[in-house]
């Protein structure tokens, strides 16, 4: 025994402790404790990030551009947010990551109020697997979305299998809000793991004001002099939530894809003396259709009030517009203003109906009248930019309405347009103006007269080729003068009118860039980076544990001296019994 009571760690501890169950259990279940926590440290912290902590990929930013000094679409892009699913109660500063069957106007307007970091929506790779259902509901939502500003940033990304998990991921964190507060608090904050969503282009978007529009034009010449012109226009451009992602098979791919079938089949007509009517046939591909019809109205500028001879200062029976012809059982005729009788345009509307009830009786054809309302700055189809310079003109299309969200979304693509229907479609429209332009109406019905059979049969695998290089590329009218690939699809649109046509010419416009019509921005396809971390509660969770261990060590060496009275007491009376 030492002085003071004490006994000597070196003579007493080695003689007690090996004979002292409790005081070996003691030491055990301690080590036993400790290498726990270190176990659940290791495992916490090795599990906060996988071998692939982060994953970048691109995604397309929403529409952003000016029109006649109207703003519509997303003014933000840059986004530092933990991404959470639509069915969190609280989106506040969260990025919000949703499927096509989650984008809905509600859930939209609900990141909007709730001021969420941004939106991402994942794109599937197969369209046409969409129930219509849900491909409907999308194009509503798509259209109303981009109707207004907002300054949230909305971005698509293709869906992968990284990005489907981390979908996966936040719904699972979400469901959890129907468990007990404690479960729901334990999963937040040692299990859950938190993606963050990071674009990480800080620079300030940038205007766009110096871009260009493209209109082709060609001509067939009639035989004779003085005879009316026949015009047949289509513009060629896409729109959609995300100009990298739209690609406009329906509209208005199937309108290119039949002006230059009408244009290839007429050409063999008008290439014989005997078989050349007395019509000039004209055909126009325009850029810009998608805002305001800016390339159609440029055109008919160049031509009325700037060029000394044009084929549309002259005597024009009627000018068709070619617009969304890929789909439906329907073929209507979109007029500004009813045709009286006896006019080029009623008559060809009396041909349509005679093609339409002897040879497809299953189309539905109609008369669509909606007056110009010059009160407003945009107009809604392509042949009001003629009506307002008192030229005929009708849109062939196949939809009801002007305001159909089919018109401009991310869903139109190759897959979901019936390539049947386009050829026969084609064959409606093709027949219908060789009625009228040789008269075939009293030589008899639409049945036993037909033109356009044998050599002169739309190729179905030409309407699939033409549709496919349409639609192998986005045509969003921003990118038709930037980028490459872009640019070799106009030029080829050329040469193929070039190939079939007489006078072709290439009108290209610029924009005023003090005063443009139309402003687009930048920024529009964007590196994200996807991070797997720990929640914010988790650093809160890890830290009271460390504090905690570190508050229990403090303790036991300022208290030692009663820690070691205590395992004395303990270990006495089992060493005296022996």
């Amino acid at each position: 025994m030492a002085k003071g009571g004490l006994p000597s760690a070196s003579t007493q501890l080695p003689k007690v402790l090996p004979h002292s169950k409790p005081a070996v259990m003691f030491l055990q279940d301690v080590k036993v404790v400790f290498l726990g926590l270190l176990l659940a440290a290791h495992l916490l912290l090795g599990s906060s990030l996988s071998p692939a902590s982060s994953y970048e990929f691109t995604a397309h930013r929403m529409q952003q551009y000016n029109l006649l000094k109207h703003r519509h679409g997303c003014r933000g892009a840059l986004v530092v947010a933990e991404a959470r699913s639509a069915d969190e109660p609280v989106l506040t500063r969260r990025c919000v990551v949703m499927r096509v069957w989650d984008f809905t106007t509600e859930t939209y307007q609900r990141a909007q109020r709730q001021h969420a970091a941004a939106v991402l929506i994942l794109l599937p790779r197969n369209i046409s697997s969409l129930p219509q259902q849900v491909i409907q509901s999308f194009m509503v939502s798509e259209s109303e979305a981009l109707m207004e500003e907002t300054l949230m940033p909305v971005y698509v990304a293709p869906e992968d299998q990284q990005l489907l998990y981390m979908y996966e991921e936040v719904k699972k964190t979400a469901s959890t809000r129907t468990s007990s507060i404690f479960i729901r608090v334990f999963r937040s904050m040692v299990t859950a793991t938190a993606f963050q969503i990071l674009v990480s282009n800080n620079g300030p978007i940038k205007a766009i004001t110096d871009s260009t529009l493209v209109t082709l034009e060609g001509v067939l010449p009639g035989a004779g002099e003085d005879i009316p012109t026949i015009v047949i226009t289509a513009h060629y451009d896409s729109y959609g939530l995300a100009p990298w992602l739209s690609f406009g098979a329906d509209s208005n791919g199937s309108g290119v894809v039949l002006l230059l079938e009408l244009a290839r089949l007429f050409q063999k007509l008008y290439s014989s003396p005997s078989t050349r009517p007395r019509y000039h046939l004209m055909f126009s591909l325009s850029g810009g259709g998608k805002y305001n019809f800016i390339g159609t109205k440029r055109w008919i500028e160049e031509n009325l009030d700037h060029a000394e001879s044009s084929l549309l200062h002259d005597n024009v029976a009627f000018v068709l517009c070619l617009d969304t012809l890929a789909n439906g059982d329907g073929l209507q005729v979109h007029v500004s203003r009813p045709p009286r009788d006896d006019t080029p345009m009623k008559n060809f509307i009396h041909c349509l109906e005679e093609v339409v009830s002897s040879r497809f009786p299953e189309v539905k054809t109609g008369l669509v009248h909606k007056k110009i309302n010059l009160v407003e700055s945009t107009v809604s189809w392509e042949h009001e930019r003629f009506s307002l310079r008192r030229i005929p003109a009708f849109t062939l299309s196949h939809l009801d309405d002007h305001r159909c969200e089919g018109r401009g979304s991310l869903l139109d693509t190759l897959s979901m347009v019936d390539l049947r229907k386009l050829q026969r479609n084609g064959i409606i429209i093709a027949e219908t103006l060789a009625r009228y332009m040789y008269h075939l109406s009293d030589q008899g019905s639409a049945e036993e007269v037909q033109i356009f059979r044998g050599q002169l049969d739309f190729h179905e695998g030409r309407i699939s080729s033409l549709m496919s290089l349409l639609t192998s590329v986005p045509r969003a009218t921003q990118l038709m003068d930037k980028e490459s690939s872009q640019v070799l699809l106009v030029n080829s649109l050329d040469q193929e009118l070039r190939r079939y046509l007489q006078q072709v010419h290439r009108h290209t416009f610029r924009q005023d860039k003090r005063d443009p019509d139309m402003t687009f921005f930048d920024q529009m396809r964007q590196p994200v980076v996807m991070y797997r971390v720990k929640p914010a509660a988790f650093d809160l969770f890890l830290g009271g544990c460390i504090t905690a261990y570190l508050a229990i060590v403090y303790f036991a060496i300022q208290n030692f001296d009663q820690v070691y009275r205590k395992v004395k007491a303990a270990v006495k009376p089992v060493s005296s019994t022996k």
